[in-house]
């Protein structure tokens, strides 16, 4: 059963020309080329508490999350973090500054990258360490520039973080791996400020074929920091820039995935869970659209099979979005509405049934379509090589 909506990626102006990059390994997730661009974000308990560490992880794994990062300031939180990756169901990176011990040890504990500056962690013998201790672990490394932590002799060149400052910064990183043979590493320039980290990433994405990975550094709260990343993360990813993103939220970590996958939900870029389109209300709507939505949200949380569900309150535009969805409905006024199903009327339904209903057709479009999958996939398996 198909329709409008499953033919949008072929809509020529709807596509998105990625650039190319070469492509790495962060543990079992792929960064890089062809691969799906992947969500992170980071933990903020206590790396030390690797029980409160792990449940973190996991919720936000559950959440979607290809990747996780955990800070590995001291020895404890590179003991703990043996525990956590052992217990992650995503790649955990860990985030190191300043100090070598931390990357090695971290490596040692099964780190899947290393998020360093390399021209910060000492002499060059002690960078050789860090990436001997990387490529004999099969560690990939992440290069973090940031606007806020530039280094003096470039601040002092440029006057202020600019756009070439951290450009430079990033290439003066990068000599310092390829000079020792390491090339399995991506590399990010993010600042708090929209207009300069594009700029700057604009500039990386022109200068190497790295990985980006890409991030509006201390955005702000859900709010704010939601809007601000979703004007700088989407205007990048909408020029092809960026192979793995961050959103950072002063909030749960979990919600930070959540925003990362809606900006890529919204330019196609990655699909996951249940798109709904869904009207701001208004007086003609035949039954309450702002509660319903924030319950079907709720009760579909659950759902990873992407497909979309147009929730919309009248006649006016509801027939028109539902055409362009999975499942619709459509209020017509008198207590009841319409349900679309593949863009097509399917029956009449009573207000006070919808959301029960309507949890129930998407739990079963899930089943069938996952059920679809592991059928095909079992019969790839039965096809002569």
């Amino acid at each position: 059963m198909s329709n409008a909506a499953d033919l949008n990626h072929i809509r020529p102006w709807r596509m998105i020309q990625r650039r190319k990059s070469r492509q790495i390994m962060v543990g079992k997730v792929a960064v890089g080329g062809d691969a799906p661009i992947s969500v992170q974000t980071m933990t903020n308990t206590l790396t030390s508490d690797a029980k409160a560490t792990i449940e973190q992880i996991q919720r936000c794994a559950a959440a979607g999350a290809d990747i996780v990062r955990v800070s590995t300031p001291d020895e404890d939180s590179t003991r703990a973090l043996r525990e956590i990756v052992a217990e992650s169901p995503v790649p955990i990176v860990a985030d190191i500054h300043f100090h070598y011990r931390r990357a090695i040890e971290a490596a040692e504990a099964g780190a899947a990258c290393l998020r360093i500056n390399p021209g910060n962690i000492g002499d060059a013998a002690r960078v050789r360490e860090v990436i001997k201790a990387a490529r004999d672990h099969g560690c990939s490394i992440r290069i973090g520039v940031n606007a806020g932590s530039l280094e003096r002799h470039l601040l002092e060149k440029y006057g202020e973080p600019c756009p070439e400052a951290m450009l430079e910064s990033g290439l003066d990183h990068i000599r310092i791996l390829q000079d020792n043979d390491f090339n399995d590493f991506k590399i990010s320039v993010k600042a708090s400020d929209v207009f300069l980290a594009a700029a700057a990433y604009q500039a990386l994405a022109d200068a190497t074929d790295a990985p980006i990975h890409l991030g509006i550094t201390e955005a702000g709260g859900l709010m704010s920091g939601t809007v601000k990343s979703a004007i700088g993360l989407g205007n990048l990813l909408w020029m092809g820039i960026g192979d793995t993103i961050r959103v950072s939220l002063s909030a749960d970590p979990v919600e930070e995935v959540k925003v990362g996958f809606e900006i890529l939900k919204s330019l196609g870029l990655r699909h996951r869970g249940v798109t709904i389109i869904s009207c701001p209300s208004c007086a003609r709507q035949g039954f309450d659209v702002i509660k319903t939505v924030s319950a079907l949200e709720e009760r579909l949380a659950h759902i990873t099979t992407s497909m979309s569900l147009s929730i919309i309150g009248c006649v006016v535009n509801g027939p028109g979005e539902a055409l362009m969805t999975d499942i619709g409905f459509t209020g017509g006024g008198a207590g009841s509405g319409m349900i679309y199903l593949a863009g097509k009327q399917s029956h009449k339904l009573s207000n006070d049934q919808m959301i029960d209903h309507i949890v129930e057709l998407v739990e079963e479009r899930a089943a069938r379509i996952e059920a679809a999958k592991a059928q095909a996939e079992r019969d790839a398996q039965l096809l002569p090589v």
